[in-house]
């Protein structure tokens, strides 16, 4: 059941709980077309990474300043951990322009490789 809302700039109805809204963000009273005309979305955009290394996996939670970091990101860390290649790469042979990349480590768990006592 749609609830629907009056925009404070348009003062057209829109569905609160839509897809578009959703997507968009911005502000309670705004429709999802003025948040993005206007740019009021300020919400952080998070990525999680996890890596398995050993018999605890690793966690990253990464803040980017725009979508589009985020999903150039994403693309280069699953490019650079994917376990179906053959030769595993690190980030900065996948990364390539990534030195755009507006980001900032929010939280990091590392995995202890350690396992069952044996030196590495």
């Amino acid at each position: 059941m749609p609830q629907l809302k009056e925009c404070v700039h348009c003062h057209y109805d829109f569905d609160l709980l839509s897809t578009a809204k959703r997507n968009a963000g911005g502000k309670i009273n705004e429709c999802p077309d003025c948040v993005e005309e206007l740019g009021t979305e300020t919400a952080v955009k998070y990525l999680g990474l996890t890596s398995g290394e050993g018999k605890m996996a690793t966690l990253s939670i990464v803040a980017f300043e725009s979508v589009e970091d985020r999903e150039a990101y994403g693309k280069a860390w699953q490019s650079a951990t994917d376990p179906y290649q053959s030769n595993p790469r690190s980030m900065s042979e996948v990364s390539g322009s990534l030195g755009s990349v507006k980001m900032r480590h929010v939280t990091h768990n590392a995995g202890n490789p350690n396992h069952k006592g044996h030196d590495q």
